[in-house]
């Protein structure tokens, strides 16, 4: 029987416990012999990532025990973390452990033996750290990148690509490791050996550009000992994003530009596909895969525009077949075997799973990982695929996810609360696959609406370039005209809009609560709230130079720093607001909110401020997520005037 009750208090067998456990997805595909092998979160293990492999019998087996965690911190958002080969006495993996960041080898198949480290450990700054490895057996080592502080600051560091002796020697003596770069440049990523073992490729960028701004390949000769030579730039620049390269079993080399607008294949110079889709996207991990050449010339590929399918192209006729499935959106991750092509797909009913197609038969299958309905599905969301008008006519993408529970509805005439979402990045974009954080709110019935509003990746460079200089001013407009569009065509109550957001997504949510009245209260998640110093030390070497882009160069334009920084205008909150952050947070330090918080004193506005030990930037501990949660629910509950059941109350301060 359908019960009536009002929005926000319908019961909901998805609670913060269930959405936590299943937090996260399966990472970094790879093929070691013809085993698929990748890596799995493991929230209720302190967050930690796992490496598994799927069996020649078809089982799936965790390779590493607790503590070891397979997860790179690169740039801080780290990267392909593992790389594998088979050998006749069985596998020999080498990854990075996220403690120390040092590179480990381990031989599952070697009776009693654990992994033992290849790198040592440096006391110096933030160390020595390790990502993209890939495995050069016959020379004896692992070529990959490396990052090396020279000092205490963010910014003493350089990054180079390098050989490891896989003897462990470097475990005793820095000096063996072979660096085959020069660090000219401030980024690198790993080097791709060519078939016949003659040349290498990689990219390369420096500040103030980030990496979907413009970068460069470069290609030089290899010398029977392994030395490059005479590098030199065969594509890209300062204003064309090169995101991938790899070298096809002929001998020619395929990368991703955006030279057009569009991120779009390339054999040698020359276009495959010219389509306004996306065929890769903004480089956030090192070692991010959108395509992958197969044995045969098809090229495996995830494109899309707003979304990102699996296919197989022909170079050859520019034609790309799609894989069948129910998967609508597939990670930046995948790999080639042979005809076996494996990848991780996701969709509106699913979560992430470790798919395989086979090129030959177009047949599809899962392989691990696969989703099981931990509740019965008529409680997940059904969402929309909707494009709304902004400011100037501008388009605004957004995915709506309206309440929904199979066994309540709504009083006649009332309209259901709805919190806006803003993704990070800013340069990224909200995927429309299976999220049970959504699901935890529209089955209690409270809608969501995420936007992928100006600066979004997977709609062509022209659509984020909308947010260059304009952080703080397009993004907010996009999530308010897209909360407004709701009230005014009769889908939300004006009354009852909230919003929430991290990182990124934290700032957008903080200048909105700052410079509008369209939101009754939000959450704001490890954010950037301060301008001035983030952009001036306070966040790691990476992002250190993104301002410039998002909102100017602070030396031509430093009162804009100020203008749209929350930390300056904290007086002009006049609602509640949670605030989240995760004390080990070297990309937006817990200081920034420390003093905002400062900044608000005596202005009595209701507020909660959770500081969590032990998390850094984005939460991966189920404890964390599971508080997290139950306090933002809480938090629209005392605004809404909601009473949902079995929820903590959160203490809101003055």
């Amino acid at each position: 029987m359908v019960q009536t009750l009002p929005y926000g208090e319908w019961s909901s067998p998805i609670d913060a416990a269930l959405a936590a456990a299943h937090d996260g997805h399966p990472e970094s595909v790879d093929f070691v012999g013809e085993e698929a092998w990748w890596t799995e979160p493991r929230p209720a293990e302190g967050g930690r990532r796992t490496l598994v492999r799927r069996t020649a019998d078809g089982t799936e087996e965790s390779v590493l025990p607790p503590p070891w965690n397979v997860r790179s911190r690169v740039m801080e958002y780290g990267g392909r973390p593992w790389t594998g080969v088979m050998r006749p006495e069985g596998p020999l993996v080498v990854f990075v452990n996220f403690a120390d960041q040092r590179l480990y080898a381990y031989e599952p198949a070697a009776p009693g033996a654990g992994p033992r480290p290849l790198t040592p450990l440096s006391p110096v700054g933030g160390g020595l750290r390790w990502v993209d490895p890939t495995l050069h057996v016959e020379h004896g080592e692992v070529w990959c990148v490396l990052e090396e502080f020279t000092g205490d600051g963010a910014g003493d560091v350089r990054r180079v690509a390098a050989a490891v002796p896989l003897d462990g020697s470097a475990a005793r003596d820095r000096d063996t490791v072979r660096e085959l770069t020069d660090g000219r440049h401030r980024f690198v990523t790993g080097p791709r050996l060519s078939p016949d073992g003659r040349r290498a490729a990689w990219l390369v960028w420096d500040h103030p550009r980030m990496p979907w701004d413009g970068t460069e390949l470069i290609v030089a000769e290899v010398t029977e000992d392994g030395t490059f030579l005479e590098p030199r730039t065969l594509a890209g620049g300062p204003e064309e994003s090169i995101a991938q390269a790899e070298w096809a079993s002929d001998g020619s080399l395929l990368y991703a530009s955006d030279r057009t607008g569009w991120w779009n294949l390339y054999r040698d110079g020359e276009p495959l596909c010219s389509r306004e889709e996306e065929f890769a996207g903004p480089l956030w991990k090192v070692g991010q895969r959108w395509f992958a050449p197969l044995d045969g010339g098809l090229i495996a590929v995830v494109h899309g525009r707003g979304a990102a399918a699996l296919g197989i192209l022909d170079p050859d006729s520019g034609e790309v077949v799609d894989a069948a499935g129910p998967w609508t959106e597939f990670a930046a991750t995948l790999a080639a075997h042979g005809s076996r092509v494996v990848a991780i797909g996701a969709s509106p009913r699913s979560a992430g799973e470790v798919v395989e197609l086979d090129s030959r038969t177009g047949r599809t299958r899962v392989i691990g990982a696969a989703h099981e309905d931990p509740v019965d599905p008529t409680y997940y969301p059904e969402p929309q695929i909707r494009t709304f008008t902004g400011p100037g006519g501008r388009d605004i993408h957004a995915h709506i996810y309206p309440p929904h529970h199979p066994g309540h509805i709504a009083p006649a005439h009332e309209l259901p609360p709805y919190v806006v979402w803003a993704h990070g990045g800013p340069t990224g974009r909200a995927s429309l696959v299976l999220d049970l954080e959504i699901a935890y709110f529209t089955s209690r019935g409270i809608g969501v609406a995420v936007v992928n509003y100006g600066g979004s990746t997977g709609y062509g460079r022209e659509y984020r370039d909308r947010l260059r200089e304009q952080w703080g001013v397009v993004d907010v407009e996009d999530c308010a005209g897209v909360a407004l569009a709701l009230a005014e065509e009769g889908t939300a109550d004006r009354d009852r809009l909230a919003v929430r957001g991290g990182s990124a997504g934290g700032w957008t949510t903080a200048v909105s609560l700052t410079t509008t009245d369209v939101y009754a209260c939000g959450t704001i998640l490890y954010p950037v709230l301060d301008l001035v110093n983030w952009g001036s030390g306070e966040t790691h070497d990476f992002e250190s130079r993104y301002l410039d882009s998002l909102v100017g160069s602070y030396a031509d334009v430093p009162g804009r720093y100020t203008e749209r920084s929350p930390v300056e205008h904290a007086d002009r909150i006049t609602v509640p607001f949670l605030l989240l952050q995760g004390l080990d947070d070297v990309i937006c330090p817990p200081a920034q909110c420390e003093r905002f918080l400062t900044r608000l004193e005596g202005r009595r506005i209701p507020h909660a401020y959770i500081a969590f030990d032990g998390e850094g930037h984005g939460f991966r501990r189920a404890e964390t997520m599971v508080r997290a949660l139950e306090a933002e629910l809480s938090l629209y509950a005392q605004v809404f005037g909601l009473n949902p059941p079995g929820i903590p109350i959160l203490e809101l301060s003055k």
